[in-house]
């Protein structure tokens, strides 16, 4: 049986640590998953990119946000804050990569109405099933 084609999607990958997005991408790219990924260190800068003001960086939509909550000067919380107060961005999917375990950041996080909260360490080997989970993910739900 032939797996079902990846639905096209691009995906803003919200971190602020090198080692983190390069394990992302080498899942991504060890999981043949070949959406366009565009990288932003902190909250402020994704904003930017999503709402088309960043000088270099562009991203096109449907999109999926790979969000990291503890950053330099937007952190997640606050970028989701902005995110949902915009009435153009507000519908888009987020789902929350972080170290943290507590539960009140992801109940935080939760009430911030992302789609998951997905605890670094607890993804698998160099992010392994983060990219599997994004390859189901993307086959099976129409993103907005």
């Amino acid at each position: 049986m032939t797996a079902a084609p990846l639905n096209p999607c691009s995906v803003l990958l919200v971190d602020d640590d090198d080692v983190a997005v390069e394990g992302v991408l080498r899942s991504f790219r060890s999981h043949g998953i070949t959406c366009p990924t565009v990288i932003a260190v902190d909250g402020m800068e994704a904003l930017e990119i999503l709402q088309h003001r960043h000088p270099s960086k562009d991203i096109t939509e449907p999109l999926v946000v790979l969000l990291d909550l503890n950053m330099p000067r937007m952190d997640g919380f606050e970028f989701l804050e902005a995110l949902r107060a915009d009435p153009v961005l507000k519908r888009t999917v987020v789902f929350v990569l972080t170290t943290s375990g507590r539960e009140a950041d992801r109940t935080r996080a939760y009430n911030g109405h992302i789609a998951g909260y997905m605890i670094k360490s607890a993804v698998g080997p160099q992010f392994s099933l983060l990219a599997e989970f994004l390859q189901k993910y993307t086959r099976s739900v129409t993103l907005p």
